[in-house]
């Protein structure tokens, strides 16, 4: 990963950033594009190949792999960017799953988990980032929503619900956080080019790049798109945006 240049309120040098979820997809983009403005980085995932970010930078990224929802994870994983670079100033929360199914076919188990990730696991995280930041002087912490966040698909039940709940975390983080230097931001994605899908249906980039039409743009987004304003929300430039539901849809939702 190379420093790009950039306007001053938009570098991230001398910055740490914890980013969940930075194996693949919009995690690892919005990983690979602040590394690049300059931040060192803690990146975690379910996935071992979240090892990798670090194996090839390992003097400006540490990894860690777990479950988001670990109370624990998320101490070390706050720990780990005190212990390792000396400071936490940014959350990008986006370690996420999807479930698309009707209500009658969705079981309280699978509620439950996806509830457990999308909410429950970008809750601990925030809050314990959030006591960091309250001690050092401030931060921003930087939620990955969705659209399903404002409007309601059908088959999404579960999604939408966890979603919905990240939303409402982020504006409650931003009136807690403000008088504390501690700004929370969402990024509300459209349908993005990632491997999300897979293992949930077959042909799932097929099915995703399906959906093109349905944004006034004709096409769907892809991560570094969302990773630009995850970075922009996490840099100076931003200084005044907090309790924001930012979305990157293409335009689905001005319709």
């Amino acid at each position: 990963m190379t420093q790009t240049t950039v306007p001053s309120s938009w570098d991230l040098t001398g910055r740490v950033a914890v980013v969940t979820g930075a194996a693949r997809g919009i995690g690892h983009a919005t990983a690979t594009l602040l590394r690049a403005r300059g931040a060192r980085l803690v990146v975690t995932d379910r996935l071992d190949a979240v090892e990798q970010l670090a194996t090839n930078d390992p003097e400006h990224v540490a990894a860690l792999v777990g479950d988001v929802s670990d109370e624990e994870l998320a101490r070390v994983t706050m720990r780990s960017a005190i212990d390792r670079f000396g400071r936490l100033d940014i959350l990008v929360n986006n370690a996420g799953r999807t479930l698309n199914k009707p209500i009658t076919e969705t079981s309280v188990d699978e509620f439950d988990a996806i509830m457990r990730i999308n909410a429950r696991g970008n809750f601990v995280q925030a809050r314990e980032a959030f006591r960091v930041m309250e001690a050092d002087g401030g931060g921003a912490i930087v939620s990955i929503a969705s659209v399903s966040s404002l409007v309601a698909f059908a088959t999404q039940t579960a999604y939408a619900a966890s979603k919905g709940a990240l939303a409402q975390i982020t504006r409650v983080l931003a009136i807690e956080g403000g008088p504390k230097g501690i700004r929370s931001n969402a990024v509300l994605p459209g349908v993005i080019d990632t491997d999300i899908m897979d293992g949930v249906v077959d042909n799932g980039r097929e099915m995703l790049a399906s959906f093109g039409s349905a944004h006034p743009t004709g096409r769907i987004g892809r991560p570094e798109e969302v990773a630009e304003t995850v970075a922009f929300l996490c840099s100076d430039a931003s200084s005044f945006i907090t309790g924001a539901l930012v979305a990157v849809d293409g335009g689905w939702t001005a319709q």
